[in-house]
């Protein structure tokens, strides 16, 4: 059984397949990469009068933002070609219209020369207005042309200041433009309605939202981003489970995206091939206001409902993508007399168990990406799912051998020095 959970990697277009670590075969059904040319990110920092607020670590919003900055641009891959974009970094004055206008090319989209790029971020003052949705306008236009992957990644700290041009309906514009960007946003400060505005960018374009206090989380951050846009870019599957294994539709290797409610279930179904291993790997976004405890279970069973394998994961709130998986090698037959790899029908079930106060919409479902890849099992399967216990089961056997021999050595030293108490 694989269990695991990151920060994620997210909502939705690229995280299963990360989770996952798998790479399909040349064949796979779903989920194919495509695109050719680099891949192209645009950093959209707000410069806005408010990044001057010291609540990071001590230092203030802008010098944490340069910081991470710099650590990024040392560790951007030299596939990527990146540029930097403000927002709020040249007019202090208080005339709207000219605020709502305060965006600028920093650093143009190409092959990155890290050193003149820190040198053009070490200059940046915080300034004046918030304008993001001319901004995200703009970085749209920086990434146009190719057809690699574009990624926008906007970091703010505050709502934009220049309604009604609502920086949302301009994220949804960008996605109809089909030309496959995604923006992911980033919060610096723990706020309702900055984190609906964000969410709600996000969203728009596949891309995630994560709200982070201080600067190594945002470093961090910043650099998956960047690093996924140096992924091969994958294509899912719009999938639809069912609420049972007999109704739900049959996936072969590949990537899906599916929507789940609040406490539903989903099947999906799997042919597996005597000697061949099932790896499952599922995301699900909060992709609005949901309560921070919940959780998100993957279970592999048969079609006579007796399960084999599990894989669960919980989540606190404090990102926005809870992510689990699941291995199932099905063992090689010593003996078939029909001559023909026997198939054993998987029945994938995710099941989720998240909660939102009133008012809170419940349609449609959480976006939930689930990869599927099925390969050649190891050389002895059978051991793997031994007592659901994995490969480790030798290891519990060990120390079950190890406690049973010290307890007799213990044993033997107590009468001993018993023994020789009562002599003396």
């Amino acid at each position: 059984m694989i269990r695991r959970t990151r920060p994620v990697a997210g909502a939705i277009a690229l995280l299963a397949a990360l989770t996952a670590g798998i790479a399909f075969p040349a064949g796979a059904a779903a989920g194919e990469p495509t695109g050719q040319d680099a891949p192209k990110v645009d950093l959209v920092l707000d410069v806005s009068g408010s990044m001057r607020a010291k609540d990071i670590d001590g230092q203030s919003r802008m010098a944490a933002a340069k910081q991470a900055f710099n650590e990024v641009l040392d560790a951007t891959p030299e596939e990527v070609q990146l540029g930097i974009r403000t927002l709020g970094a040249n007019y202090p004055g208080d005339d709207r219209k000219e605020g709502c206008k305060d965006t600028a090319q920093l650093y143009p989209v190409g092959p990155l020369d890290r050193t003149e790029a820190k040198t053009a971020v070490a200059t940046l003052v915080p300034t004046g207005w918030t304008p993001i949705g001319p901004a995200l306008l703009k970085a749209a236009d920086d990434l146009d042309g190719g057809d690699g992957s574009k990624r926008i990644v906007l970091i703010s700290d505050g709502e934009d200041t220049c309604a009604p041009l609502d920086p949302c309906e301009v994220a949804r514009e960008i996605a109809a433009r089909g030309i496959g960007l995604t923006i992911d946003t980033l919060g610096l400060v723990p706020n309702a309605k900055l984190s609906r505005q964000l969410s709600c960018i996000a969203e728009a374009t596949g891309g995630t939202y994560t709200s982070v206090e201080h600067q190594d989380e945002l470093t961090d951050r910043v650099n998956e981003l960047v690093d996924r846009a140096a992924e091969p870019v994958v294509t899912p599957v719009a999938t639809e489970g069912a609420g049972s294994c007999d109704k739900a539709p049959v996936l072969t290797s590949g990537l899906y995206t599916d929507r789940e409610e609040f406490g539903q279930q989903r099947w999906y179904r799997v042919e597996l091939l005597a000697g061949q291993e099932l790896r499952a790997s599922v995301s699900v976004a909060a992709d609005r206001a949901v309560r921070p405890d919940h959780g998100l279970l993957v279970r592999a069973v048969t079609v006579h409902d007796r399960e084999i394998v599990r894989g669960e994961a919980t989540g606190n709130g404090r990102t926005d993508v809870v992510s689990t998986g699941l291995r199932y090698p099905k063992p090689e037959l010593e003996d078939d007399d029909s001559g023909k790899p026997a198939a054993e029908t998987v029945c994938l079930g995710v099941t989720t168990s998240f909660s939102a106060d009133a008012g809170v919409k419940a349609t449609p479902g959480l976006p939930l990406e689930l990869t599927v890849d099925v390969v050649d099992g190891p050389d002895d399967a059978s051991d793997v799912a031994s007592f659901g216990l994995g490969r480790g089961w030798w290891l519990l056997g060990a120390l079950v051998v190890a406690g049973f021999l010290a307890g007799l050595v213990w044993g033997w030293l107590s009468r001993w020095r018993v023994a020789v108490w009562r002599t003396s």
